[in-house]
């Protein structure tokens, strides 16, 4: 049984600035004590912003993330920036392989690889996306979708300390269209599956988030799946009342 605090990690992905950090600010006083101790949160704003929401964030034990890095520590990489880099700005957690990334920017297995031993190198804690577009799923290769995406976009040695695996089914991030709960649970548990045959004991102690059209008004039902550990937010965690209101089905 995971004996962790669930955890709801919101993708902010290209939005934000500056004065975004006080929506951010309300999502901080938001996570009073009762939060606290149910639910740990944790937000991924773009880059130009981790350093003020990590100095917002001190001492509220709300997680900062990245939505990305470089597989490298540093170097001739021009607009790149290293998890080492991530990690000075105060930041714990990094995104790596959503699946925006892998079709937009044609990142590939290897590459969520490599980003995920640079993650783990620099003491920081990879949320690794993994996800079946609505055509795989029509023809029914779902979970040798997910199957080879683990297999090929984790290495060796990690443990529940520093992985996170985040399940997003391609054709239901921003539709609005979500699984159902049937489906949801049948994924969450064949992913558990193959944690706890890749890494022992220790694929038992993994987060596996759900990802995909989560919001206030369903999130009472698929956290409440067995194996599902917590969401990964998208368009919903852009508003305090919106994210804290998902976190709030744990309470």
């Amino acid at each position: 049984m995971h004996a962790r605090k669930p955890l709801v990690v919101g993708n902010w992905k290209m939005n934000g600035l500056k004065a975004s950090a006080s929506e951010f600010g309300r999502m901080v006083e938001g996570y009073g004590a009762g939060l606290r101790h149910r639910v740990q949160l944790v937000v991924c704003p773009p880059v130009t912003l981790l350093s003020t929401f990590a100095v917002i964030a001190l001492g509220s034990r709300v997680g900062i993330g990245a939505q990305d890095c470089h597989p490298g520590t540093h170097g001739a990489h021009t607009g790149d920036i290293s998890a080492e880099m991530i990690a000075d700005t105060g930041a714990a957690f990094v995104i790596v392989g959503h699946s925006e990334r892998r079709i937009a920017h044609r990142e590939s297995d290897a590459d969520a690889r490599g980003k995920v031993k640079a993650v783990h190198h620099a003491g920081l804690i990879a949320i690794l996306c993994v996800g079946e577009t609505a055509e795989e799923r029509k023809a029914g290769l779902a979970l040798q979708v997910i199957d080879g995406q683990l297999e090929g976009s984790l290495p060796e040695g990690l443990t529940g300390d520093d992985l996170v695996v985040a399940y997003e089914p391609v054709w239901a991030i921003g539709t609005g269209v979500t699984p159902s709960l049937s489906d949801i649970a049948e994924m969450h548990a064949h992913i558990r599956l193959r944690l706890v045959e890749r890494f022992g004991e220790e694929g038992g102690r993994i987060h596996i988030l759900y990802g995909g059209s989560v919001k206030p008004s369903n999130a009472s039902d698929i956290l409440a799946i067995s194996d599902v550990n917590g969401a990964l937010v998208g368009g919903a965690s852009l508003k305090a009342a919106d994210f804290l209101g998902i976190a709030s089905a744990y309470v």
